[in-house]
């Protein structure tokens, strides 16, 4: 074969290999689009407040919830502080750590109920301590994020106020986050945060900070919820997912929609937990599995 017969060939099967890879890969359209719809580094967890029946009657415990969690083949578990051990100390921190190690199963955060909407005052630090005792405890319990909430507008107390008076609240903790290694992340909670705007004032009151941010609850929005969402969610540092959404604070509910759900995250390049909250009316122990099969294949498949 002389050498202009070589060269022939191979520019022949370079032309030919050059074609096969143009028909398989998508154009640039497409590209954008699988861009667009591709989830990255999101992880589903599923929080116990979604057993709360099982976990105030006593038929289940967080170390039952952590094994459930486990069985499912779950990334991660979020231990609501509700259903700790009344009078817990450090051991029994360490115990449920271990078993979530044992298990498989990351402690993916927890979930705390707290009041920052008051004045400055003795109630105030009161709310101010506790929140700093359970950053203490997420670093026990090698928990990257807490979520907390902002709390009610007191009686006679104008909106103004009481997003300054939660954001005064907020930043006082966020030294014993920082200093511990834990995220906060504040919900929008009904009361003060009810509204999108007023979330996001309260967290423009707090300030840029590189362990705070929002826990977007997809649930808890109640005018325009997806819309409201797509607001919130570049400052989302954990999400909680809820299957159900509201048109309005009278409802009705209706199936939400997950995918919708995961194409708001994705165009707010959101990364890290997607928790299981489930409030809705079926069985728990029957609807938890499917939903978490749901989210799998949404958010990791």
């Amino acid at each position: 074969m002389n050498t202009i017969t070589a060269i022939s060939r191979r520019t022949v099967l370079a032309s030919g290999a050059a074609a096969a890879v143009s028909v398989l890969a998508p154009s640039g359209t497409a590209r954008a689009q699988v861009n667009r719809t591709a989830t990255r580094n999101m992880h589903v967890s599923l929080a116990a407040y979604s057993m709360r029946e099982a976990l105030t009657k006593g038929t289940m415990d967080l170390f039952g919830f952590i094994d459930w969690c486990a069985e499912m083949d779950l990334a991660g578990a979020e231990l609501t502080s509700y259903y700790f051990k009344k009078d817990f100390d450090a051991p029994y921190l360490r115990e449920l750590r271990r078993r979530a190690f044992n298990r498989g199963v990351t402690v993916s955060g927890t979930a705390i109920r707290n009041n920052f909407c008051m004045s400055d005052g003795p109630e105030k630090q009161k709310e101010i301590d506790g929140v700093k005792r359970w950053i203490d405890c997420a670093a026990e319990l090698f928990a990257p994020h807490i979520r907390i909430f902002a709390g009610e507008v007191p009686a006679g107390m104008d909106k103004k106020t009481a997003i300054g008076n939660t954001a005064e609240g907020i930043r006082a903790v966020l030294d014993h986050a920082a200093a511990r290694g834990i995220m906060l992340g504040l919900e929008n909670h009904g009361g003060i945060t009810a509204r999108v705007e007023d979330h996001l004032a309260i967290c423009d009151a707090v300030g840029k900070h590189p362990w705070f941010g929002i826990n977007l609850d997809t649930g808890n929005y109640y005018t325009n919820a997806y819309e409201e969402l797509a607001l919130a969610a570049p400052r989302a540092v954990n999400v909680q997912i809820k299957v159900e959404v509201m048109r309005s604070d009278k409802g009705p509910k209706e199936p939400a929609d997950l995918g919708r759900f995961k194409q708001i995250l994705v165009d707010a390049t959101y990364k890290g937990w997607i928790a299981l909250e489930y409030e809705a009316d079926a069985e728990p122990t029957l609807a938890i599995p499917r939903y978490i099969k749901q989210l799998k294949d949404l958010f990791e498949g």
